[in-house]
């Protein structure tokens, strides 16, 4: 699983890397110098605050790294993190059968696949999204690391797929026994609510790439 201190040290590695400070690579991102300081990565209760996707995707670009290259010092030093790959389902196939099995896992082989860093969910997999239902917090062709076997809590960004076969993004706003209600991410679309039966899975997203 994917911690706060990995991610923001991960920052700090790829800073050093192209022979900036932290407030240095931020500045070089077109971010405010300040988004990267000691200070902005709790909040003023000591709770842990998570860097954006959008300042992250801005460093990236700024020193023409790509995301392997960054998850690499997440994982481990100077970018050598330990890779495996992962298969790569696009939004559209996770709706279809023969994709998963009846537990929810990746099975087939029918995919593409993409390294990524190892992770503790052996059946983790990564999802392309398509469309404009998840704007603006995933875009058309974003790629989002999904794992089945992570503990889900109210807030967390989630992938739903339905008896009907509907796959969804959304972020999970209540669960129950009985019921799961749905905000969606585009205020444009409407929130969603099903009685639990009419869920396949739920799985979690622990990392998007945009």
């Amino acid at each position: 699983m994917l911690k706060h201190a990995d991610i923001w040290r991960a920052i700090d590695r790829l800073a050093h890397e192209y022979g900036l400070s932290a407030s240095g690579l931020a500045k070089k991102a077109g971010l405010d110098p300040t988004t990267f300081n000691k200070s902005k990565r709790l909040t003023r209760e000591g709770k842990a605050r998570w860097p954006s996707t959008e300042s992250i995707a801005k460093i990236l670009e700024a020193t023409h790294s790509d995301l392997s290259e960054f998850i690499g010092y997440v994982h481990g030093e100077g970018g050598k993190g330990v890779f495996r790959n992962v298969p790569l389902i696009g939004l559209a196939q996770a709706g279809s059968n023969g994709f998963f099995d009846d537990a929810g896992y990746p099975t087939g082989g029918s995919w593409d696949e993409i390294p990524f860093p190892d992770i503790p969910d052996a059946n983790a997999y990564a999802l392309e999204i398509t469309g404009a239902s998840m704007e603006p917090v995933y875009r058309d062709g974003d790629i989002v690391l999904v794992s089945p076997q992570a503990n889900i809590r109210r807030g967390d960004r989630v992938v739903v797929k339905t008896q009907e076969g509907e796959v969804m993004a959304k972020q999970l706003r209540r669960r129950s026994a009985r019921r799961i209600e749905l905000q969606s991410l585009n205020p444009e679309y409407e929130d969603r609510s099903f009685e639990m039966e009419e869920i396949i899975w739920i799985h979690r997203i622990i990392w998007a790439s945009q």
